[in-house]
This record gives C-alpha cells, sequence and structure tokens, in this order.
C-alpha cells in the first residue's frame, strides 16, 4: 500500500520533472508552466500517465533493493567483524556490540542501487515514454503497446536502453543511506531530556528526507541524462551513448538547464518520504 500512496502523491511531480528535462529548450519557462500546459491541454489525469509500470512493478524493484540491501550489509558487517577478528554479533574489546560502519552502510546502498537496476530499468523506459506523450497522436497505446514496439524495433535488449545511465544514477542511493545512518547516529546521541530529542518517528522523517535530499543533489544531472535516453526515439535514436546525451544537454544550458526541473524533485522527496 505504501508504494501506491508513494505513486499516487509523488507521480505529477515527476512528470513535470521528466518533461522539464526531455523536452526541447524553452518548451516550459518552469515547473509550474509545465504543470498548467500540461493540466490545460492534456487534462489533470495526463499528471498520471506512465503510472501503470510503477504500480505494477515497484513492489518487485523494492523488494530487490531492500533485499539486497540487507544482504550486502550483512557481508559487510561479516568482513568488517573478521577484520577485527571478531564474529558477527559479539561484543567487541569495548564492551559494545559492533555496529556497521558508515563506509560499510554507504557501500551496501551503492551495491543494492546497482542490483535494483536490472528490475528498474525496463520499468522506467516505459513510464518515461508514455510519461512523453503529450498533445497530439499518441505513438503508445499503453505499456504493453509500448514494449511491443520496442523489441519489434531494437530486440529485448532494448527495452534496457539507459541502463548504464540508471547504473550511474542509482550509484547515489550510497550517499543516500550513508547519510541517513550518519543523522540516525547523530539522532539517537541526543541525550534524553535535551530540548533538541526527537521521536523516533520524527528522527527517521528527518534523516530519509534529507539523505533523499543527499541523493538528488548528487546523481540529479544522471537522472537528466537517463531520461533523455530512455525517452529517445526508438527508431531514430539521437544519442549513441549516455555521453552523447550528457553533451547534449551541456549544449542546451549545461547545469542551469538542469537545475530549472530540480525542484519538483525535492517536492517528490519529502512527500514520497512521508507517504512511506
Amino acid at each position: 500500500m505504501s508504494g501506491l500512496t508513494k505513486l499516487t502523491v509523488g507521480h505529477p511531480f515527476d512528470t513535470i520533472k521528466l518533461r522539464m528535462q526531455c523536452s526541447p529548450p524553452g518548451t516550459y519557462s518552469g515547473p509550474l508552466d509545465c504543470l498548467r500546459r500540461t493540466i490545460s491541454q492534456e487534462g489533470p489525469r495526463a499528471l498520471y500517465k506512465g503510472a501503470s509500470p510503477p504500480a505494477v512493478g515497484w513492489a518487485a524493484s523494492d523488494s530487490v533493493l531492500l533485499g539486497s540491501l540487507h544482504n550486502y550489509r550483512l557481508w559487510f558487517e561479516k568482513l568488517e567483524a573478521r577484520n577485527r577478528g571478531e564474529k558477527v554479533g559479539e561484543e567487541g574489546k569495548d564492551g559494545k556490540q559492533a555496529r556497521l560502519s558508515i563506509f560499510g552502510h554507504t557501500m551496501a546502498g551503492m551495491m543494492a542501487g546497482w542490483t535494483v537496476c536490472t528490475v528498474i530499468t525496463p520499468i522506467e523506459g516505459l513510464k518515461a515514454k508514455l510519461q512523453m506523450q503529450t498533445i497530439g497522436p499518441k505513438l503508445y497505446s499503453g505499456p504493453i503497446d509500448c514494449a511491443s514496439q520496442i523489441v519489434r524495433s531494437q530486440g529485448v535488449f532494448g527495452l534496457w536502453r539507459g541502463f548504464g545511465a540508471t547504473i550511474l544514477f542509482r550509484s547515489w542511493f550510497g550517499v543516500m543511506f550513508g547519510s541517513y545512518e550518519v543523522m540516525m547516529r547523530g539522532f539517537r546521541a541526543v541525550p534524553e531530556g535535551s530540548r533538541w530529542k526527537v521521536s523516533d518517528g520524527t528522527a527517521t522523517f528527518l534523516a530519509g528526507g534529507m539523505g533523499s535530499n543527499f541523493f538528488w543533489i548528487g546523481s540529479f544531472p544522471f537522472d537528466a541524462v537517463k531520461n533523455r535516453l530512455m525517452t529517445d526515439d526508438i527508431k531514430n535514436p539521437r544519442y549513441p551513448t549516455w555521453m552523447s546525451a550528457a553533451r547534449q544537454i551541456w549544449s542546451e544550458g549545461g547545469i542551469r538547464y538542469v537545475l530549472l526541473s530540480f525542484y519538483p524533485s525535492l517536492a517528490l522527496t519529502y512527500l514520497s518520504k512521508r507517504a512511506d
């Protein structure tokens, strides 16, 4: 249910972000202009174009992400315990049970991001193509038709177009999970009775939201490149590699052009985290 709630709350922001990233320069003056024109020209339901692939696929991708994250954390715990000459879970020399290091949390998050790319890339590719169907004739009647056209034109592996850029983008999960752990340890270290002490729920919300912001700050340029590749023309693609897409984005205005679509991502971060 949390996945559907997150989709309901966050998908309109994602649609605005993606259209800002992938439309020709000058199409929209900003996120609010994109929102206004989308609703006035296509209706409010247009904000949920492309929602069906993540509605079906996010359960699988979240399972892969969190399951692999858990296993990678256990693996790094074993490595760190072995390096200390201890067994996992036993008390260290100071009498306290050793915790996984921040480096271990960061590496586990990054590797979980790599792992989930195998599942999420086709889902995001279908979602992006459907989101970019604005006014005019529709290229795809739905996600199944979209997938069928991709396979006919590019083969099965065409569904994984943008896989390399997706890996670069989701490598920043290491920053998200690492910073989350740093902040949670900071919140737990505040003495009881202090005016700065917050509840566990508040600490989780704040650390999760800020960790997600750190993720987006670093990964956002790679998200723009990934989406350019995923929304590229099936039969006559403009971008043979992720570098060619990055160069094109840079020529259109560089980082200032990319940042125009950054604000919906910040809203998406906190609203989606609240939905969780």
